[in-house]
Formats: C-alpha cells, sequence, structure tokens
C-alpha cells in the first residue's frame, strides 16, 4: 500500500499513436504539483409537470466532456523527452554521441499535430490504497521554464486533454536515477546566432512558449468528446532576463531595438568524452520589449528586460537536451 497522501502519488506519461487512444505509461516523472481534472458539461431537462417541485435527477444528462491543467516540475537530466516532444512537435529520435552513453535530442519548433499523450495519475485515499485517473488526448497548450539565484530550473506545462478513463489498470512507477539543473549550470548568450557569446550579470530567467489551439473541436456523432485539437495562431514565445546593470549590451539592443540570437542553458556532470549533461533553448531571433535600467534607491541598478522571440527567417527555435535516455 502506498502512503495515504500525497507523498504516494504518481504520474506516467506515454506518447500515444491515436489522438485519445490509450497507451500504458513509460516514463514516470518527478512532479511538484499538478492540477490535471476531467471537466464535464450538463444539461438538466426543465419541463413542466403537474405538482413537481424539483428537476428529476434522471432527467440530468451529461453532453460533453475534457481535461485541462498542468503539471509543475524541475527539469531533470532524464525522462523530459516526451513532455519537450509534445511541446514542441518535431518527432525526435535520440542521436547517440560519438559511441558514448550520451544521447542528443534536438526538439526544434514544428506543428504538434499528432503529439499527444496519455498522462496517468495515480492518487492516493487515505488509506494509502490509490486510485487511478487516466487522462487521455493530452495536449500541451503551452510551457514556461524559469530558474533565478540560488534555485532549480523550473517547468510548468498546461494541457487540453480529450476525456478521463478510470478503468486502466495503474502501471506501477519506477524511477531512474534522476538529478535537477540548476543556477550553477546556467549561462546565457546573446550575439549572432551560432556565435553567441556568454552575458553578465543575469539573476534570473523565465521563457514561456504558447502553443495556441482550436480546443473546441466538439462535433456530432463524437459522444461528447472533441476531435484532437489544430494549431490556429502563430506560436507565441516570449521571457524575460533579470539582471545587474553591468554593462550596456541589452539595453543598446532595446534602445535600437535589434534583434539578437539567444541562448540559455544549463550544462551539468559529464557524460562521456566531452559531452555533458544539458538542457538547452535556443531561440535565433528575441527582440527587447520594456527594460531601460532606472535608479531607485541606493542599491545596484536592476534592470529587467522583457524579450518576444521571433523567426529570423532561417533558424528555428529549438530545446536541446543531452543525457543517457536512449529512447522518450
Amino acid at each position: 500500500m502506498a502512503i495515504g497522501s500525497g507523498l504516494g502519488a504518481q504520474l506516467g506519461i506515454s506518447a500515444e499513436s491515436t489522438y485519445g487512444t490509450f497507451v500504458a505509461p513509460t516514463k514516470f516523472i518527478e512532479f511538484t504539483k499538478e492540477s490535471l481534472v476531467l471537466k464535464k458539461t450538463t444539461a438538466q431537462s426543465a419541463g413542466i409537470a403537474a405538482g413537481r417541485l424539483l428537476a428529476l435527477s434522471s432527467r440530468r444528462v451529461l453532453t460533453r466532456k475534457e481535461v485541462s491543467g498542468s503539471i509543475d516540475l524541475e527539469v531533470t537530466n532524464k525522462a523530459m523527452g516526451l513532455l519537450l516532444q509534445a511541446l514542441m512537435g518535431t518527432t525526435v529520435t535520440p542521436v547517440q554521441q560519438a559511441a558514448t552513453a550520451a544521447y542528443l535530442q534536438t526538439h526544434t519548433l514544428a506543428d504538434t499535430a499528432g503529439k499527444s499523450l496519455t498522462i496517468q495519475k495515480g492518487v492516493p485515499l487515505t488509506s494509502g490504497a490509490v486510485t487511478d485517473k487516466t487522462f487521455l488526448g493530452c495536449k500541451v497548450t503551452g510551457a514556461e521554464f524559469a530558474c533565478e539565484v540560488g534555485g532549480m530550473l523550473t517547468g510548468s506545462f498546461e494541457f487540453d486533454g480529450k476525456d478521463c478513463d478510470e478503468a486502466q489498470v495503474l502501471a506501477s512507477a519506477s524511477y531512474p536515477s534522476m538529478s535537477p539543473f540548476h543556477f550553477g549550470q546556467m549561462a546565457v548568450k546573446t550575439g549572432t546566432f551560432g556565435a553567441e557569446t556568454a552575458r553578465d550579470g543575469v539573476r534570473k530567467v523565465s521563457v514561456k512558449i504558447e502553443r495556441p489551439q482550436a480546443v473546441e473541436r466538439f462535433y456530432a456523432g463524437q459522444a461528447g468528446l472533441k476531435k484532437e485539437p489544430i494549431s490556429n495562431d502563430q506560436v507565441k514565445i516570449t521571457g524575460n532576463l533579470e539582471t545587474d546593470y553591468v554593462d550596456t549590451v541589452l539595453d543598446d539592443l532595446h534602445t535600437s531595438d535589434g534583434a539578437t540570437s539567444l541562448v540559455w542553458e544549463f550544462v551539468g556532470p559529464l557524460i562521456a568524452s566531452t559531452f555533458f549533461e544539458t538542457f538547452r533553448i535556443t531561440l535565433p531571433a528575441v527582440r527587447f520589449d520594456e527594460g531601460p535600467p532606472v535608479v531607485d534607491g541606493f542599491d545596484v541598478i536592476k534592470p529587467t528586460y522583457n524579450f518576444t522571440a521571433l523567426y529570423d527567417g532561417t533558424n528555428q527555435p529549438k530545446i536541446e537536451f543531452m543525457s543517457t535516455d536512449v529512447t522518450l
């Protein structure tokens, strides 16, 4: 029996071959918080019947179902591939690096059609029995990554889903030995794409990726369930850099509204040869919207630069993940 609290909870995920069709979990992720829930729409008959003072229970109907919620976690050196693929859209196969134990995943921005997940949640009763809630057809609609001085790299993934199935067998969770990426491994670089140089004075970074989708595809003949959401707007990537005012590089880019490539990376322990555990976001063209320095007291000047990522005409944004994971 599990512990009868959140200590006994689990989350397992798998990539679906067909939207909304159950696939048993293949990866189990460590998370800090989740809010995945079934949302239902009901209708109540209100026909007039002589002397009836209360609507009939038997005349309430369930007209549609869907899933929404989020998962918050620390970004670790393993088991991140399925979430990153569902966010970015490219079908990824880890590439072995020079016959070593290191495998590189390159998640380039693309349409997310066909990229849905089964997410199985184990929720403990106080008795220690763990109940199954399996969410089908989970599409990532957005994610935000953040790290600040002294902290871990965290991720928050937003989901839209098709249905909740409580009749599946709860998978037995297993976890590989994992470690989180953190501030001590963080670097920020800007400059010409492919030749970016490190920036000094950066204290906190956040990047938010939004994947707008038509999530209201409820049609007749679908038993009140939705069809797979379709991208219905351009991707939005925004973020901010909290800094000390150590030089004018970012300030000058704000003033001129010039574009620069931005690389935000975390480089962890050596895996083998010259290959290190890595989490890297590359945005080939960002422009700074706000952030000119102001003096608001005796302390060090601390501008926060808000930016928007755009397409440079050649290179797509990407997330690179180097680990020992042979598969996603």
